[in-house]
This record gives structure tokens, C-alpha cells and sequence, in this order.
């Protein structure tokens, strides 16, 4: 907030510095850990040091040395525009600045800049976040709900923190599993399909458990069951040949059912707010890797072993000359010339490059793949890739339930859909019993918000890294750690500015009074943002900005309950305190539509 000032100062530090022939090879700033006042700090050790190799300090030891430059330069600066105080303490120079004078630049730089506070100067890197990206013929589920907001929030953060960001999704719409329900459907229940989107996606996902527990052999079966199993794989086997050969029929159908899926993937990205710019398909870079292998062959970083019945690999620690393994041997193409996941990831990287231009590609999928993309970035190294070195996996762990760990094969999953109604209900419930006037025509719009808020923050606030055990009844919590805690500060701050019925821009706000611990503990909270996003944007690390809006929000809470505002003791204090509150909701209202959460007026 004073970066002119903060010049001007580096500027009278240099000239007292060449004038008294003293080397400073560069002046570095750091702020001072904050306890009540605010304020910058440099260390002279570094011309002591440079003065002491030229041997013009006669002797004197570079620590005393250190604190006679800091105690000089502190003397020249006395009086310096914006410095309260100034200290010279063990070599290091401490400058305070005027807590009236920052609470106002704070507040007014945040009221001045709204929905732009924190954001990023823009950057000259294109980056692409793939997310949100179920296998079709499926449903939806919770796992894949933490997988997609994920991603949406690490989207968000870096297009704030000024990169040109596109989000893409890259559903994996073939593969066995795909066949499996297929074949089902087409044997049992062609015809027999939901009309509503979502009952239709479910409804896929029970055929998927019943085809796998056809298929699946069993220790008690008896011959005639076994004959019948085998019968059933033979079929499924024979419909995957059929798509590979591009059969009409099988192609349509696949198509059709896909469509069920996709339809209710994008309700759910709708519900949830995430627009997708760039869809890509497992089913369309399939061909196209193969033609990769055979390049990467002839290029001698991958070696076909299919003539002796082996696979083609590529032989990654060797390449790279590494003597310890670390990345192993990678596989990307079975023996009988069939692709992997591996091969089409590296398809899907060249289109990324090359017909989007992306400099920096970020892969949210769960923490099992780490090897997989360890193995795709170095290959993409060795291929010849300069972006290779900036792409990024942001792995995540297990969505559980109390009662135990998913699984799709089981039919044991928990549909996102299921959950977000329930979430939905239990505000309702919650706005009957706490805020009984709330308008009916009101009420489901701000369920809605607070529901999906819930979820949100839930997924969020844990380390991305981490399992995590969804609880329902703790999401839902409108105290502690949870997203309602957070939207319910912004809706204490709007309450308190509908109150008022005041215009704040006519003057800047003045601080010129004792402000209370609250207030500078609010604006010290308010002031940190910038710096956050910019560190969750540099670590992809959505948690940051969901860790900092919890603190904002527990500094809101606690300033709410402490410091009187609209029956402050003069004008000057109830004004000054109201530009508070309008900065403390603008930055509660950025961060939560980082995390993809909307802030409600009214709860």
C-alpha cells in the first residue's frame, strides 16, 4: 500500500549510501510480522559484508558495522512521508507505518478496485486446467463432485491472478467399462430408459453393477451358470470388436448412450456454475497415438519389442541418463498394438500445445495416476516439449462416507445429485426454523447457494493430497470451518450496510482514532489478500484461498460482535467503520467466488 513512499525511501537509502562510499548491492524489503502495527524491514549485512572485502571498515566487525549503517540511515530518513517510526535494531532497518494512514489505503483501495481487489497483474503464460471429467456411462458421484471443484477453483484462481486460463474436460468415453453397459443395455433394456436427465445417468451406472456381477465369476456357479457367463462375455467381447470396427450400428448406439451421460454431466456443471471451454474425448485421440508411438520409434526414445511379442516402451530413467530408477520403464503400446492411457495423454498433450498454444497444462485427477504423469511429462520432455517442464499434476485423495470407502463396481456410491438435494433440504429446514420471514418466492434461491456454498467448502478446506470422510451434518455447520460460517459474515456485512442506507464513496474514510484490536486485525486480514492469491495461484493450491477466507471470516465475526458501528461515538468513527464493513464484504465476496461459492444477501 506504499509503494511510493517505499521507493522514495530506497531512493534516499542509495544516495546516503553512494555519498558516504558504502556498497549496497541491493535493497531488499520484507514485511515485519504483524502485531498490531504495520511495517517493512531491511538488513544492512550485505554492505557491511561487501565493505568489509574492501577493507574500508578499519577493523570493525560486519554485525557492528551493520547497526552503525542502520542507525545513520535511520537518522537521514526521520520524517519520511507515511513512517511512523523508524528502529535500527542488530543491523536491521524496522519502519513503521501510520496505522491511520494504512487503515485508510487499505480500506479505499479496496472499496476503489471491488471486484478486481487481489487480482494478478496479467501474465504472458496461456494455461489449461483439465477437470471435471467422469468416465460416461456412469453417474455423477461425490468423488467426482471434489474432482470438479478442484478444478473450477484452481481455474478461477489463476484467471485472478492475471493468466489467460481455459478450462477443459476430457471424459473418458471408451474402454471396457463403456462396453460393458452397452452390451447390457442393449441386451436387457434397450427402450426401457428414465426420461429425466438425471434418473437416466443413475440409471446407466445400476446397469453397470448388474452387467459386472453377470461377468463376474463366482466360487459357487455351476456349469450351467458358468456357460452362461462365458456366453456373456463372449457377447461383450464381440461389441468392443464391433466399435473398434467402426459398426454402425454399435457406433450409433454408443453414441446415443453417451449423449444420456453427457446431458447429465453438464446439468451438474450448470448447478455447480463451471462452464467448460474445450471438450475432448478419449475415443478421439485414440488413433491419432498410435501415430505418436510410431514417430517417438523412429526417433529412437521409444523401442518396439512387438515383433518378440513384447510391447513398445520407453526406457525413461536411460534416456534422461539417470543411474537410479525413478521413473521405470513406461509402456505405450501393448503388444498386440492396442493404446493406454499413457499413449493417449500423450495425444492429448500435443493438441493441447500445439492447436491451443498452452504454456502450462494442469492434470486434476486423483492421486493414483502420480507415476502415470511423472512418466507423461518426461516423455513429452524427451519428445521435445518446453512445456513439459510446466505441466502439473494436482492429485487428490478419496472421497469416503462414515459408513465406509466407494465403489462404482458395487453399485456402493453416492450420487452428487443425492447429496446436493439433501444439502437443499436441510437449508430449507434450517430457514423455516432460524429466519422465518425470509419471502418463500426467497427461499430456494438461497438454499440453493448455501447448499452448494457447503459442499464447496467442504471439498476445499481439506488438503487436496488428503482422503477425506464427507460429513454431511459438519458441511452443513453454520460455525466452525465450513462454507455457511463464511457466507454468513458476508450476509452480517450486508446487513449492516442495508442498515445504514449510506453512501461511503463521498470521502475517503478516516482513521484518525484509536482503532480497537478488531478493527486492525479485520483490515491486517483484508490487506493479505492479494499475496494469497498469488501463492495459491504459484502452488495450485486451492486450500490457501479457502484457509484465508475462513480467517477473513472469523476476523469479520469477531469485529461484529466487539465494535459498535452504527452506533459508533461520532460520525467520523461510524463512517470509517462502515468502509470497513463494505471492504470486509468485498473481499469475502472475492474470495468465495474463487472457491466457485455465491455469497448470499440474506441467510
Amino acid at each position: 500500500m506504499f509503494e511510493r513512499e517505499q521507493q522514495a525511501i530506497e531512493a534516499q537509502i542509495r544516495a546516503y549510501c553512494a555519498e558516504n562510499d558504502i556498497p549496497l548491492p541491493e535493497v531488499k524489503w520484507l514485511p515485519i510480522p504483524f502485531s498490531g502495527e504495520w511495517g517493512i524491514s531491511t538488513s544492512f549485512f550485505a554492505a557491511a559484508a561487501a565493505e568489509a572485502r574492501t577493507g574500508k571498515n578499519k577493523g570493525v566487525p560486519v554485525p557492528v558495522r551493520a547497526q552503525e549503517i542502520a542507525e545513520a540511515v535511520k537518522t537521514v530518513l526521520s520524517g519520511a512521508p507515511g513512517i511512523a517510526r523508524a528502529e535500527a535494531v542488530k543491523g536491521y532497518l524496522n519502519l513503521y507505518f501510520s496505522t491511520a494512514e494504512t487503515a485508510r489505503r487499505v480500506v479505499e483501495t479496496v472499496l476503489t478496485q471491488g471486484t478486481r481487489f487481489g487480482a494478478g497483474a496479467p501474465k504472458s503464460e496461456r494455461v489449461m486446467v483439465e477437470y471435471a471429467q467422469p468416465n460416461t456411462h456412469h453417474s455423477f458421484h461425490i468423488g467426482h463432485y471434489r474432482n470438479t471443484i478442484l478444478g473450477e477453483s484452481l481455474a478461477r484462481i489463476l484467471e485472478f491472478a492475471g493468466f489467460e486460463t481455459i478450462r477443459a474436460s476430457y471424459p473418458g468415453d471408451i474402454g471396457l467399462g463403456v462396453i460393458t453397459v452397452l452390451w447390457a443395455y442393449d441386451k436387457f433394456y434397450k427402450g426401457q430408459e428414465p426420461s429425466d436427465v438425471h434418473e437416466r445417468g443413475q440409471w446407466l451406472l445400476k446397469i453397470y453393477v448388474e452387467a459386472t456381477n453377470l461377468l463376474t465369476p463366482k466360487d459357487d456357479e455351476t456349469p450351467e451358470e458358468k456357460a452362461q457367463r462365458e456366453q456373456y462375455e463372449a457377447e461383450r467381447r464381440e461389441m468392443y470388436r464391433k466399435w473398434d470396427a467402426g459398426d454402425p450400428y454399435v457406433r450409433q448406439l454408443w453414441l446415443e448412450t453417451r449423449e444420456w451421460s453427457l446431458i447429465e454431466l453438464r446439468d451438474i456443471l450448470e448447478m455447480m456454475d463451471v462452464a467448460i471451454d474445450v471438450w475432448f474425448f478419449e475415443s478421439e485421440v485414440d488413433e491419432p497415438s498410435k501415430k505418436i508411438v510410431e514417430e517417438l520409434i523412429a526417433r529412437g526414445i521409444a523401442e518396439d519389442e512387438r515383433s518378440t511379442g513384447g510391447p513398445v516402451i520407453v526406457k525413461i530413467d536411460e534416456k534422461l541418463g539417470l543411474t537410479k530408477e525413478k521413473y521405470r520403464v513406461a509402456v505405450i503400446l501393448r503388444s498386440d498394438s492396442t493404446t493406454l492411457y499413457l499413449t493417449k495423454d500423450l495425444a492429448l498433450a500435443q493438441v493441447k500445445f500445439e492447436q491451443y498454444g498452452v504454456d502450462r497444462s494442469i492434470y486434476v485427477v486423483d492421486n493414483r495416476q502420480s507415476l502415470h504423469f511423472q512418466q507423461a511429462f518426461k516423455i513429452l520432455e524427451l519428445w521435445g516439449f518446453k512445456q513439459a517442464e510446466k505441466c502439473f499434476h494436482l492429485g487428490y485423495g478419496f472421497v469416503s462416507l462414515p459408513e465406509g470407502a466407494m465403489s462404482a463396481r458395487r453399485g456402493r456410491v453416492v450420487l452428487f445429485k443425492d447429496v446436493y438435494d439433501e444439502a437443499i433440504q436441510r437449508v430449507l429446514a434450517t430457514i423455516a426454523e432460524k429466519n422465518p420471514t425470509m419471502p418463500e418466492s426467497e427461499r430456494l434461491g438461497v438454499a440453493k447457494m448455501v447448499g452448494m456454498g457447503a459442499l464447496a467448502y467442504s471439498m476445499l478446506s481439506v488438503d487436496n493430497n488428503k482422503d477425506m470422510v464427507f460429513v454431511m451434518d459438519e458441511a452443513l455447520s453454520f460455525d466452525g470451518r465450513t462454507g455457511p460460517y463464511i457466507q454468513n459474515a458476508y450476509v452480517r456485512a450486508n446487513s449492516i450496510l442495508r442498515k445504514a442506507n449510506t453512501t461511503l464513496q463521498a470521502a475517503s474514510p478516516s482513521f484518525e482514532y484509536p482503532l480497537t484490536t478488531h478493527e486492525i486485525e479485520l483490515i491486517e486480514q483484508i490487506s493479505r489478500f492479494p499475496n494469497v492469491v498469488q501463492q495459491a495461484a504459484d502452488e495450485y493450491r486451492p486450500l490457501v484461498v479457502a484457509a484465508y477466507a475462513y480467517d477473513l471470516a472469523t476476523a469479520f465475526h469477531s469485529f461484529y460482535h466487539a465494535v459498535p458501528v452504527l452506533q459508533a461515538e461520532s460520525e467520523t468513527m461510524r463512517m470509517a467503520r462502515l468502509a470497513l464493513v463494505a471492504a470486509a464484504r468485498q473481499v469475502l465476496s472475492n474470495s468465495l467466488r474463487l472457491l466457485a461459492i455465491r455469497a448470499p444477501e440474506i441467510m
